[in-house]
């Protein structure tokens, strides 16, 4: 079954829309292939909460200058309150140091999306440009595409040209009031580190942040900083908790539009991941790198942008079937990774748990 969208039409950019008591939807411009990222405003005591805050562009800045002017003109006013940022990637935390200088308020994020934030802007730690080539390369990618991601060094910054040197942490199971309403903090895995979404039981409202998108998949991607890790898992298991909440709750997502239906998402996405984890599986019958799966995953052609994706979600892939014991990583002397199907998998699927 497919979502339910209660609303068929965004916002124009610099424009608000109410989707729910004191709640308002932002659309903003991004200048990908993935043209746009939604934003929330909240309607708060003595002010307003932002909740993310776009990709440093010059049009987004101009955006947020009309609505905060437009702010100051209404009966509550136009003191923003506090910056919420569900994680670290620059359509989420782009502006927030320039909102923070604008308007005062303080930032609030999760430790993990603070810390990476800062580690990708500076490329320390195992984090950064070279340390993913370096990945790539060791998974296959050839040399053609490599150099195209390294002329893209430095883009990470272009998105967030400046970043907040003070916050205020959220943890999982927080809960805030803003305005007369509550809200929980609620912490997923596998699309970022320490993704915040915020769930109101008051108003049955899920500001679902990257963590579930009413038509794309969410990216899940293997970083170089941890070349092991289970990332589809997690993912899996953070959005599994989304079925405790009530069937009308209101999805306000990133990308996309507002929509019922969490159970039948979540069912969809796990569907999807399941086909592609089993056609991956069967693809590696011969040992084959993640290069050269991409377009068994992605049969259509990718530009720089998406190809860093599409990498890092082929590894996540990899793993999840190396976890599962359905495939064995193999790595020669020139350190090339290939997956190959392991004996006996067939037998692991039908028992492996979801």
């Amino acid at each position: 079954m497919l979502p339910d969208y209660p609303f068929a039409t965004p916002p124009a950019a610099g424009e608000t829309f109410e989707v729910a008591p004191g709640i308002h939807w932002l659309r903003m411009p991004l200048p990908f292939a993935l043209n746009h990222i939604n934003l929330w405003l909240l309607e708060d005591d003595d002010g307003w909460t932002i909740v993310d805050t776009g990709f440093a562009l010059d049009t987004v800045k101009e955006c947020w200058q009309k609505i905060l002017s437009r702010l100051a003109t209404t009966v509550r006013g136009g003191r923003v309150s506090r910056i919420i940022v569900t994680h670290f990637h620059p359509d989420h935390l782009g502006l927030a140091a320039w909102l923070q200088e604008q308007t005062g308020a303080p930032v609030h994020m999760t430790l993990g999306e603070y810390l990476t934030a800062h580690a990708v802007w500076h490329e320390v730690g195992g984090h950064g440009n070279q340390p993913m080539l370096r990945q790539f390369r060791a998974h296959g990618l050839d040399g053609e595409r490599c150099a195209a991601l390294e002329r893209r060094t430095g883009g990470y910054n272009r998105g967030v040209p400046t970043l907040p040197t003070d916050y205020r942490r959220l943890l999982a199971g927080d809960e805030l009031t803003i305005g007369a309403q509550r809200w929980h903090v609620r912490v997923g895995f596998g699309h970022s580190p320490e993704h915040a979404a915020l769930y109101s039981p008051d108003l049955g409202v899920l500001i679902s942040g990257d963590m579930l998108l009413p038509k794309i998949s969410t990216n899940v991607s293997v970083f170089a900083v941890t070349p092991m890790a289970d990332s589809l898992a997690d993912f899996l298991r953070s959005i599994d908790r989304y079925r405790e909440l009530p069937p009308e709750t209101l999805v306000l997502p990133s990308h996309g539009l507002p929509f019922h239906g969490i159970e039948n998402r979540v069912n969809a996405l796990h569907a999807h991941h399941q086909e592609r984890l089993l056609v991956l599986e069967e693809a590696c019958a011969d040992p084959r790198s993640a290069a050269e799966l991409l377009t068994t995953l992605f049969p259509r052609d990718l530009d720089t942008h998406q190809t860093m994706f599409a990498m890092g979600e082929a590894i996540a892939h990899l793993n999840r079937l190396e976890h599962a014991g359905r495939l064995q990583r193999l790595e020669n002397e020139q350190g090339l990774i290939r997956f190959v199907r392991h004996p006996g998998a067939s037998r692991r699927r039908e028992t492996e748990g979801h």
